[in-house]
């Protein structure tokens, strides 16, 4: 059952989770040079959602965002797993990562990394668990 909201959260929750998701884009990014990367991107990802899903309620934010967050999770676990099963196809250890430079047209040089798509594998599951965790622990519904 949703109930109305505050309004003043409202309007500060669609700021702050436009900034909070900007700054996990930035984490997860920056996560193979600098701290950061997908778990903690992840992390503020599940932060953004779940501030949406306070003050909006569950209906209007599944209306938003269509996205079935309990299929995130092997989605992610697929990808980190076949992103470090990667390295046995050119013979170095285990979770061994590459780079190299790409020129793009609109950004120029820039640098992309193997290690990037195992963060997207965590990144993934890392939201998929948390928000699935959290909303489940919302709508449990305890009779005392």
């Amino acid at each position: 059952m949703d109930k109305p909201n505050n309004l003043i959260l409202q309007t500060a929750t669609a700021l702050i989770a436009f900034l909070l998701l900007g700054f996990s884009i930035y984490l997860f990014m920056a996560g193979h040079n600098s701290p950061g990367g997908g778990f903690v991107g992840g992390l503020v990802t599940s932060a953004a959602i779940v501030l949406l899903y306070m003050a909006y309620g569950i209906k209007f934010v599944e209306k938003i965002i269509p996205i079935n967050f309990r299929m995130l999770i092997p989605i992610g676990l697929l990808v980190a797993l076949l992103t470090s099963m990667g390295s046995f196809l050119f013979d170095v250890p285990f979770l061994s990562h590459t780079y190299g430079y790409f020129k793009f047209p609109v950004f120029g040089e820039v640098e992309l990394a193997t290690a990037t798509l195992f963060d997207l594998g965590v990144y993934l599951t890392v939201v998929g668990v948390t928000v699935t965790i959290i909303v489940n622990i919302a709508n449990d519904k305890k009779e005392v």
